[in-house]
């Protein structure tokens, strides 16, 4: 079973809740005079990173209540919730972010080394 700590509720299972995104973006105040790749890069462009991610959640089969929480996109481990509005609490992760210990972006595919020389081994 894997728990989500509902600020309002408790902890509750995570069939109850759906995920919003990244949290913490700030709505455009005058969308209509964006040129639309502005308007794209707003609505589609997000950090995507492996580790530490604050993210909206809404307790939609619950409280209806929408907050936010730090997770480790890696691991799925939640790090902290907090209530919409609020700064997020400052946490620590253990290292690796990774299960496996794979680099923070790309595949984590080790197998070809670029060796000093310029050769690939």
């Amino acid at each position: 079973m894997f728990i989500i700590d509902c600020p309002w509720c408790g902890k509750r299972d995570i069939s109850e809740f759906s995920n919003g995104g990244e949290a913490h973006i700030t709505r455009p105040k005058r969308p209509d005079k964006m040129s639309d790749a502005k308007w794209a890069e707003y609505v589609f462009m997000r950090t995507n990173h492996k580790g530490q991610i604050a993210e909206r959640w809404n307790h939609a089969a619950g409280c209806r209540q929408w907050f936010n929480a730090l997770r480790n996109s890696a691991t799925d481990e939640f790090l902290a919730v907090y209530k919409m509005g609020e700064k997020p609490p400052e946490v620590t992760t253990q290292e690796p972010l990774t299960p496996s210990g794979e680099a923070p972006i790309g595949s984590g595919n080790d197998a070809v080394k670029i060796v000093k020389s310029g050769e690939v081994s």
